[in-house]
Parts: structure tokens; sequence; C-alpha cells
């Protein structure tokens, strides 16, 4: 079982970082402040299965409580065998929109006789050094993630958090207010009421249910609304947002020098 799944499992709210760089340095560093997991995003960025490879090392290589979830660019069973291959905590799907989706995702990322993964001495094995007790053990120690994020997914929302081996549930708020015709409108009425509808499913089926925060304002909005756990912030816009503050202090700072001071 790995760290982030027993605090899922068991109410402890874990905050996550959203990964859209694919530099292990910027991963390695993030890990040292032992947040409690990684998202890092393989549907809307460039990231080979080398890099995330790369970044499970670095998390790794912190030597702290951090771990790694990927979201894969698609409900794909041998993309999502490659991915949990290497090692890492879990792993999200996008645009899940049925229960059969869903026990799909399930199925590729457990062996048999409960799914479909392939069995192979890859990293997560140890190469091959711990095949026979990490194989015995890996059914159902994966975080395993639906996202929530399409009209088909928020009316089988109830449906989907039903399915045995889907561990919680993940709004895509970009995705779902596009889908409803409040594209980034975060304070609609729309996409409030459908992050309550999710939210009302994950209870009903006793599965935690989290989203993303793009604006740190935001945080404790989305968990007075009930969310079980948070992404909050993408390293990106992090750090672009602390460049930002520090050219306006710097703007700030000479605004205030009189031109005598400057001499």
């Amino acid at each position: 079982m790995t760290h982030v799944k027993d605090a899922i499992e068991a109410g402890e709210s874990p905050l996550g970082t959203w990964i859209s760089v694919g530099h292990p340095t910027i991963t390695e560093a993030i890990a040292q402040l032992d947040i409690d997991f990684l998202l890092v995003d393989m549907e809307h960025t460039t990231m080979s299965l080398e890099t995330v490879e790369s970044i499970a090392r670095s998390v790794d290589a912190a030597d702290g409580e951090t771990e790694t979830v990927v979201r894969v660019p698609w409900n794909d069973p041998v993309r999502l065998k490659r991915v949990v291959d290497i090692g890492v905590a879990g792993v999200m799907v996008p645009m899940v929109g049925t229960a059969e989706e869903a026990r799909e995702l399930v199925r590729a990322v457990r062996y048999p006789p409960d799914g479909i993964r392939g069995i192979a001495g890859s990293r997560a094995t140890e190469y091959g050094r711990n095949f026979e007790e990490y194989v015995a053990n890996a059914n159902g120690t994966l975080l395993t993630i639906a996202q929530i994020e399409t009209e088909e997914g928020l009316e089988n929302a109830a449906e989907i958090a039903a399915v045995d081996g889907v561990d919680a549930l993940f709004v895509g708020p970009a995705d779902l207010s596009g889908a409803l015709g409040k594209f980034a409108e975060w304070d609609s009425q729309s996409l409030t009421t459908a992050m309550a509808s999710v939210i009302e499913a994950g209870n009903d089926a006793d599965v935690p249910v989290g989203t993303l925060v793009t604006d740190l304002d935001d945080i404790d909005t989305r968990v007075e609304q009930g969310h079980d756990f948070l992404i909050a912030g993408k390293d990106v816009a992090l750090l672009m947002d602390g460049v930002d503050e520090a050219i306006d202090r710097y703007d700030d700072a000479f605004a205030e020098t009189t031109p005598a001071e400057q001499d």
C-alpha cells in the first residue's frame, strides 16, 4: 500500500502539486518539501515514459514521504501497464465516462486473475529482485483515480464510484466547466452543482473526491464544498507567480526611489 493511497482512504486529505515541467530537478526540489504527492501529467505535455521514470527516480532520491502519481494520456491498458511498471504510487485516467471504462482502468493495473496487467521484471519489482513479493501484493496497492470531466462522466459518477478498485474520483475543472458551457468560470453555479453531484456520488460509495485548484485563494472554497483532497497549484504557474512577484516588488522599489536617491 502506498502512503498516498493510505492517506486518501483514511480521510487524511493529502495534498498534491501538479507537474507539467518534465525535469527531475523540479520534482526533486518539490519532493524535498515533503508534499504528499506529485501528479505528473502525461496528457497535456510532451513527457515520455523515460521522462516519467526519471521523475519517479528524482522523487525517490529526495528520500521523503512524497510519492509520484501519473495522469496517463488516455484509458489505454498498454500505456497504463508501462507507467505502473515504472514503480509509481498510482495513476489517474482522464475522461472516464462509464462504469465499464472504470472497470477497464482497474483491470489494466492489476495482475491476473483480477486484471490483464502483464508480468515483467521492471523497476517496480526492483528489476526482478523483488519479483514474487511485488506481484503477490501489487493488486489493490496502486492508487487508482478516475477523472470526472465530461457530461457523460457526471451522469454516471455514482456508477463509476461504485466500481471495485476505483480508489478516488477527481473532478477535472477545466474540461468539466467547458463541457457545461462555462469554461474557466470556476465560481459558476453549473460547475458548483456538478462538483456537488460528484462529491455526493463519492460519499455514497465511500470513495474520496479530489480536484485541482489553480488559484490558491480557492483552496478554502473547494475544501468547504466537501472535496477530500486537493492538488493545489501547477509547477509552471507557481514558478511564473514567483517571478511576477519579484518583478512587482522590484518595480515598486524603484518607483519609490527618487532620482536623487538613485544617484
